[in-house]
């Protein structure tokens, strides 16, 4: 009897190994395929707005008849970027109303509108780029004494620097800053023979990349 009890166990034994050898073998799980995103390109025609806050002093005789001058600006901006593996170089221009005023007593000077054309360049990490700037600049400046007063759109040069990131592929949002000189011009006006102005904007600003 042990012997058919052994035998009969056996026999179980064996079918089960045959069975499970029979049974198909699970294969192991593919790995997912990685995932490649496209970095973000900044080459394009582009057009925004931009506003800030534009500090500074007037330059020769009006520097002592005036001095400081601050405001606000408001305005536009257009550009065109061309990327080159992480480089980036392009033209921007940029027109604004502005109300940056200065006065000493009865001599006053008011900066009504300042504009820039300059090239920009920069290394972009992906969607933020990094840049420099430099160029022309313009401003219509008023100056008022006892006297009168005289208007006169002066040039100058415009140096700056500013960070812009793009938060979708057609919008994104830059601050800067830009230092604009002035070159003086001949008012000859009472305590103000010339006058010119050196200004500096802190600025913010969205553009749409088309």
């Amino acid at each position: 009897m042990f012997k058919s009890l052994f035998a009969g166990a056996l026999v179980t034994v064996i079918a089960g190994s045959a069975m499970a050898a029979d049974l198909p073998r699970r294969s192991a799980a593919n790995a997912p395929s990685p995932v490649f995103t496209r970095a973000f390109n900044w080459t394009g025609l582009y057009a925004g707005l931009n506003a800030g806050y534009d500090f500074g002093t007037m330059s020769k005789s009006a520097k002592d008849a005036i001095g400081n001058v601050s405001g606000y600006s408001v305005g536009g901006t257009v550009g065109y970027n061309h990327q080159m593996g992480q480089f980036v170089v392009g033209a921007e221009g940029d027109l604004a109303w502005a109300d940056v005023d200065g006065a000493t007593g009865a001599n006053k000077a008011q900066i009504s509108s300042i504009g820039t054309l300059r090239a920009r360049a920069g290394f972009a990490a992906d969607r933020a780029l990094v840049y420099a700037t430099a160029g022309y600049a313009g401003g219509n400046v008023k100056v008022t004494t006892a006297a009168g007063s005289s208007t006169k759109w002066e040039h100058g040069y415009a140096v700056g620097a500013g960070i812009e990131y793009a938060f979708t592929n057609s919008i994104s949002a830059k601050t800067e800053y830009v230092y604009s000189s002035l070159s003086s011009k001949n008012y000859n006006l009472t305590a103000v023979d010339s006058a010119g102005a050196n200004v500096s904007a802190i600025r913010t600003g969205v553009n749409f990349k088309f």
